[in-house]
C-alpha cells in the first residue's frame, strides 16, 4: 500500500498544477507540511482546521462563530457537546474558552470512543440529569446513524451539521423533537436547483445507478472545481507562465525544492470571488472561506424551515416563522372542535357546583386551562367532552383496536386531546404530539407508614443489634480472661489466719484463697460496665491490666450510648419498608399495580430491564389482579391496604395526591423513567399545526 508521501510525491512529479482532496486528522499535519514546503495548492470540501498555511484552501466555513452566536441567542448556560475527533476539537476548544469565561456548564464526549450501547447509555443519563439541550458535531454518515439510534421521545434542542436538508429525519421526526441545524446550500436557489436536477438525472454507465439529491459535501466539491476553473482563466488572461519544466521531480529532495509558479497559483485561487452552490465562495490570506451565509433551520411538524441566518456582518438573525395560512385561519372560525380529555385532578376536575354551568365552563383544572389558551391564541371555537371510556389509550394486543382518547383520536370521534396523556412511541405511531408541556416519571406511591413511639425496649435502639451482642460476648470474654490471670498469678492468692491459738493448728500450712472466681470476674465486669464499681479490685499487674482495658472499652460505649439515647426516645421516626423498585421487585408481601389501559402499564410490558421486566412477570400473574380502572381507584387502594399495596403512576399526580389531605400517601424513590405530557391530534391532521403554533 502507498504511503502518503509517496502518493503526494507522485502527484507532484507528474506536473500537477494543484490537488483536490480530502483529509482527516491523522493525514492533515503531514499535508500541511508538503503543501507549505513544496509550493502546491490544495483544495478540500474536508472540515476546517486553524492553519495559517494559505496553500491550503479550505471550502467548508468554520462554524465556531455561528455557533457562539446561536448559543448567545438561545441563552444556554448548561449542555452537552459531543463531537468527532477529526471536526469537533478546533470548536470544542472554542466553547471551553468561551465557557470559563462565562461559567458555562459545558460537558463534552468523544463520539469516536462510542459503541451504540454506550451511545444509547448516554442517551439515558442525560435524559435522567434532565441535560436536554446537546450538540452533535459530526458527518453527515454518522450523524444519520445517531437519528436512528433515538427510538424514543427525547428533547434535543440542537443538531450541529452544515447539511441539515441532507438529514434523514423522516422516522425521528415523529418523536417530534426540537432540533435546530445550519444549512449552507439553499436549494431554493434556481442555479441549485438546475444543477440538482442535472445531477439526479445524470445515469452512470458503469454503475447503473441513478444519482440522489447533491448533498452538501458535494456541492462544496463543485464549487471547489469552479474556482480551479476560473483562477486558471484569470491567469492564462494574464499570460502568466505556470509552466512545471525544470523542478517536476524534486518531491523528495532535502532541502526540498519549492515550485517557483506555486505562489502565482495560490495568489490567483484566494483572489477568486463567486457565487456557487456553497453561496459566495472567497477567501481569506489565511485560505479559510470569508463573507458566506449559513441559514439556521430547525425541524417543525412540517418538516425542516428555515428561523434565521448567520453571516460575519450581522450575526444571527432571527426570522420570524409564518403564520398559519389564511384557509386555515378561516376554517377555523367556521368550525368548533371536539376536544377530549379525562377526568383526572389536578388536570381536569369538575367544580363542586358544576350543575350550574353547561359547557366548558363545568371543568376547572390545570389542562382546562390550558385548552382555553390554545383557543385564545390561536381563535378557535371548542368543546371539551370526556372520554367515553374513561381511558387514556392502549392497544389490544387481538384486534389491534385503540381505546380511550387515543381511540377517539384513531377513529375520528375527537379533534384533538388536552389532557395527561403521556407520549410514546406506540401512540406517535397512529397520532400526532406537540411538544411536551411537562415532563415526568413513573413512581411509586405507598401509603404513609405510622411513626413508632417508644416502646419497652427502646432503650435498645441507640445501638445495634450486632453491637449488643459484641458487647455482651466482650463482656464473658473479659470475665473469663481475668479469671484465669488471678489464677495463674500468685499476687492474687492470699492466705487465712486462725484466730484460735491452736498449737496443732500452727503446726499446719496456712489455706489459701483467690478473690476472683468465676462468678466474682463476671461480678467485676458487670460493674465496671454499669460504672457502680465492686467491693473487690485486682491486685496483680496483668489482671489491673485487663481491668483497665475494660474501664475504658466501658467508658466509650456507655459515652456514646447515653449521647443518642435522649433522641431515639424523644424522635418519632418513619421507617418505610420500600425505598424503590429494586425493593419491590424483590418482596412479594407487598403488592403493586398500574393503570389499567395506560402507559404505564406499556412502559413495562415493553421494558427489557431486568428489574422492570420481573416486576412486569408479577403484576401479569398476580392474582387478585394488581390493576385499577382509574388513578382514583389506584390511591383508595393504597389508603386501604394498611401498606401492602404499592401503586405506580407519574410522578406529578403522585406529588399532587402527596399534598391533598388526608396526607396519608408518600412518594418513595426516584422516577423509573422519563417522558412527558403533550396535546394529541389525530394523524397529519391540520390542528397539529394550530397546536404546534402555539408554543405547546
Amino acid at each position: 500500500m502507498l504511503t502518503f508521501d509517496t502518493t503526494f510525491c507522485s502527484q507532484f512529479s507528474k506536473g500537477v498544477y494543484t490537488i483536490m482532496g480530502l483529509y482527516d486528522r491523522k493525514t492533515v499535519n503531514m499535508l500541511m507540511s508538503f503543501c507549505g514546503s513544496l509550493h502546491v495548492c490544495f483544495i478540500t470540501p474536508s472540515f476546517p482546521v486553524q492553519t495559517n498555511n494559505q496553500f491550503v484552501l479550505q471550502l467548508r466555513p468554520q462554524l465556531q462563530e455561528p455557533l457562539m452566536a446561536l448559543l448567545e441567542h438561545f441563552k444556554w448556560k448548561r449542555f452537552v457537546y459531543m463531537y468527532s475527533s477529526d471536526s469537533g476539537l478546533t470548536v470544542l476548544q472554542r466553547i471551553l474558552d468561551t465557557a470559563a469565561e462565562r461559567s458555562w456548564q459545558v460537558t463534552s464526549a468523544n463520539l469516536d470512543t462510542m459503541t451504540e450501547k454506550t451511545f444509547i447509555k448516554l442517551l439515558a443519563d442525560l435524559d435522567y440529569k434532565e441535560d436536554f439541550h446537546i450538540i452533535i458535531d459530526c458527518e453527515l454518515e454518522r450523524l444519520n446513524n445517531i437519528l436512528n439510534l433515538v427510538k424514543v421521545p427525547f428533547i434535543l434542542s440542537l443538531y450541529f451539521a452544515q447539511g441539515f436538508l441532507d438529514l434523514n429525519v423522516t422516522e425521528f421526526q415523529k418523536l417530534a423533537p426540537n432540533v435546530t441545524g445550519f444549512q449552507l446550500v439553499n436549494r431554493t436557489c434556481p442555479a441549485v436547483e438546475k444543477i440538482n436536477e442535472d445531477w439526479m438525472g445524470f445515469d452512470s454507465k458503469d454503475l447503473k445507478l441513478t444519482r440522489k439529491r447533491l448533498k452538501y459535501t458535494g456541492a462544496l466539491t463543485y464549487d471547489g472545481v469552479n474556482v480551479m476553473v476560473k483562477a486558471f482563466q484569470n491567469l492564462r488572461r494574464q499570460r502568466i507562465d505556470i509552466s512545471r519544466r525544470g523542478n517536476a521531480g524534486e518531491c523528495l529532495a532535502n532541502p526540498p525544492a519549492p515550485w517557483g509558479q506555486g505562489i502565482d497559483i495560490q495568489r490567483a485561487l484566494q483572489l477568486v470571488r463567486l457565487e456557487g452552490l456553497t453561496g459566495h465562495v472567497e477567501f481569506n490570506e489565511r485560505g479559510h472561506r470569508t463573507n458566506y451565509t449559513l441559514t439556521v433551520m430547525e425541524l417543525s411538524h412540517m418538516g425542516p424551515r428555515k428561523i434565521g441566518f448567520w453571516n460575519e456582518k450581522r450575526g444571527y438573525v432571527h426570522t420570524p416563522v409564518s403564520r398559519l395560512p389564511t384557509e386555515e385561519l378561516v376554517n377555523l372560525l367556521n368550525k368548533t372542535y371536539i376536544v377530549t380529555t379525562i377526568l383526572e385532578a389536578p388536570y381536569m376536575m369538575l367544580k363542586k357546583n358544576h350543575e350550574q354551568f353547561t359547557g366548558n365552563d363545568k371543568y376547572e383544572g390545570y389542562c382546562a386551562e390550558l385548552a382555553s389558551e390554545i383557543a385564545k391564541h390561536v381563535g378557535f371555537t371548542y368543546r371539551l367532552e370526556l372520554v367515553g371510556d374513561g381511558k387514556y389509550g392502549s392497544r389490544d394486543p387481538e384486534t389491534k383496536q385503540w381505546n380511550g382518547m387515543v381511540g377517539e383520536l384513531v377513529y375520528g370521534k375527537a379533534d384533538m386531546a388536552v389532557a395527561p396523556l403521556t407520549i410514546t412511541l406506540v401512540r406517535e405511531q397512529d397520532i400526532d404530539f406537540t411538544k411536551p408541556f411537562m415532563s415526568l416519571g413513573i413512581s411509586i406511591m405507598i401509603k404513609k407508614p405510622t411513626k413508632s413511639k417508644p416502646g419497652v425496649f427502646s432503650f435498645l435502639d441507640p445501638l445495634a443489634y450486632e453491637i449488643w451482642m459484641c458487647i455482651v460476648f466482650a463482656y464473658i470474654g473479659v470475665s473469663v480472661v481475668l479469671f484465669l490471670v488471678s489464677r495463674f498469678s500468685p499476687y492474687e492468692w492470699q492466705g487465712e489466719e486462725s484466730d484460735e491459738e491452736d498449737e496443732t493448728k500452727d503446726k499446719e500450712a496456712p489455706e489459701h484463697t483467690n478473690d476472683f472466681g468465676i462468678f466474682n470476674s463476671l461480678w467485676f465486669s458487670l460493674g465496671a460496665f454499669m460504672q457502680q464499681g465492686c467491693d473487690i479490685s485486682p491486685r496483680s499487674l496483668s489482671g489491673r491490666i485487663v481491668g483497665g482495658v475494660w474501664w475504658f472499652f466501658t467508658l466509650i460505649i456507655i459515652s456514646s450510648y447515653t449521647a443518642n439515647l435522649a433522641a431515639f426516645l424523644t424522635v418519632e421516626r418513619m421507617v418505610s419498608p420500600i425505598e424503590s423498585a429494586e425493593d419491590l421487585a424483590k418482596q412479594t408481601e407487598i403488592a403493586y399495580g398500574t393503570l389499567e389501559g395506560g402507559s404505564t402499564k406499556d412502559f413495562f410490558k415493553r421494558s427489557k430491564i431486568a428489574v422492570f421486566e420481573k416486576m412486569w412477570s408479577y403484576m401479569r400473574s398476580a392474582d387478585p389482579s394488581v390493576f385499577v380502572k382509574s388513578t382514583n381507584e389506584g390511591v383508595i387502594r393504597v389508603r386501604k391496604s394498611k401498606g401492602k399495596y404499592a401503586y405506580l403512576l407519574e410522578s406529578s399526580m403522585n406529588e399532587y395526591i402527596e399534598q391533598r389531605k388526608p396526607c396519608d400517601t408518600m412518594k418513595v424513590g426516584g422516577n423509573l423513567d422519563s417522558k412527558g405530557y403533550g396535546v394529541a391530534t389525530p394523524k397529519a391532521s391540520p390542528n397539529y399545526g394550530v397546536t404546534e403554533k402555539t408554543g405547546v
